[in-house]
């Protein structure tokens, strides 16, 4: 599908977004074709410029998460950056902003102002608690946000301290939850512009209340509440009937034998052989008929509480094989096992490659041009295989002459003052 061609072409986003969560959704809707404008803090820019910074002034997260966007400079604390943003304001569809709730209200840029210059638009706040309640005013990253959310307590293993996931997965979860909103409440507007607001109000099998227009189309998302909400049936197992669950390392709770297991060479397998058909199979590929038949293991929860009998009995067969051989046999056997991935893998996977999930691209580190470096493509997958990817995170402040001559305010000053933005931190 060609960029003309998708489905958010035509939509503009302003995004006053800052680390992951916010500059994700805007990501989100710059893959499928909206016009997304970033706003930086003059001289230092996005703060994820810096993060995991191995060569050069911008790092290859930076250039992966701000794929497809627009880069300007504007200093939001001074009144030529505040009229800057009102002017973009009045002329996008949706504003992504990740600041720490009442900031962009002390910047002169809160809701009564934002509904004058645009009565339309569609306003996306991501804050670490939300706009209300009384942790609102806290703040937080989704590192803290996950422990809030009861998502850090089961990971790991049950006698070590909880540890954390290798990516921001509660800023990700967020952004995605913030992209989602966005898209809906288009989708909402839109009708109601058709079918006439009165006809929408009473059609529709909920009312979202508030003060305003507005208020209406707030998409309020908290990382907490983000990764609560993928938190399955952990609460209602707990007040239903008292439980509260534990970490248990690579396995899944009450779910077996699903785990990773280490092959011969050093390399890793994941072998989910918790259906009650599939164990019987998984046990007889790795020549043990006897737990194929045993009669205690013919369901989950007996296998659950042989867990780790079975782990072991797996593990020792894996042990005198390399991955491949495993992943093969299992295969036949009609066994889920797959190999678990590094980066070098994935760069060489052929379903992939197949879907357009690898794109290559020249980038450069702020020094340097790096030629043909791989990056992950755009999902969902659209017309067969991934959208390609238009151009990746942009120089800071490439397109500030762009943008401000387009507003008729070429002669802005784009000069930072000595405080920064430190605000920005949800």
């Amino acid at each position: 599908m060609s960029r003309h061609r998708l489905p958010l072409t035509g939509v503009r986003v302003l995004e006053l977004g800052n680390y992951i969560a916010a500059p994700t959704a805007g990501r989100m809707l710059a893959d499928f074709g909206a016009e997304v404008i970033k706003v930086e803090r003059p001289e230092t820019g996005d703060e994820l410029r810096n993060w995991r910074l191995k060569a050069g002034t911008t790092s290859m997260l930076y250039r992966t998460i701000n794929r497809n966007k627009k880069s300007v400079e504007l200093d939001l604390r001074s009144e030529e950056g505040r009229e800057a943003v009102i002017e973009l304001v009045r002329r996008s569809d949706i504003l992504l902003e990740n600041f720490r709730p009442g900031t962009l209200e002390k910047w002169g840029l809160g809701p009564d102002v934002l509904e004058e210059a645009n009565p339309e638009l569609v306003f996306v706040r991501i804050s670490a608690f939300g706009q209300t309640g009384p942790m609102s005013a806290r703040p937080g990253f989704a590192a803290v946000a996950e422990g809030y959310s009861g998502f850090r307590e089961l990971v790991g293993d049950p006698d070590r301290p909880p540890v954390r996931v290798g990516v921001s997965i509660g800023d990700s979860i967020a952004g995605m939850q913030a992209a989602f909103g966005a898209v809906m409440m288009l989708f909402d507007r839109q009708r109601q512009k058709i079918a006439g607001a009165a006809e929408a109000v009473v059609g529709s099998a909920h009312s979202f209340e508030g003060e305003g227009p507005l208020s209406e189309r707030t998409v309020d998302v908290a990382l907490n509440e983000a990764m609560f909400s993928v938190m399955e049936s952990l609460v209602p197992d707990y007040s239903a009937f008292g439980e509260i669950r534990t970490r248990t390392g690579g396995r899944m709770e009450g779910i077996a034998p699903s785990n990773g297991y280490l092959c011969a060479g050093g390399k890793s397998v994941v072998i989910a052989g918790n259906g009650d058909g599939i164990f019987g199979r998984l046990m007889n590929a790795i020549d043990r008929p006897d737990l194929a038949e045993d009669a205690e293991l013919q369901t989950n929860a007996g296998r659950w509480d042989r867990r780790e009998e079975l782990d072991e009995a797996i593990g020792a067969w894996c042990a005198e094989r390399e991955v491949d051989d495993v992943v093969e046999t299992l295969e036949d056997a009609g066994v889920p096992a797959g190999p678990i991935y590094t980066a070098e893998d994935l760069v060489a996977d052929e379903q992939l490659a197949a879907r357009g999930m690898i794109q290559n691209h020249d980038v450069s580190t702020g020094e340097e041009i790096l030629t043909d470096v791989a990056f992950p493509g755009i999902t969902p997958v659209i017309g067969g295989e991934s959208v390609a990817i238009d151009h990746l995170g942009p120089d800071l402040g490439e397109h500030t002459e762009e943008v401000l001559d387009w507003l008729g305010l070429s002669g802005v000053s784009t000069d930072a003052d000595d405080e920064g933005l430190d605000d920005s931190e949800v």
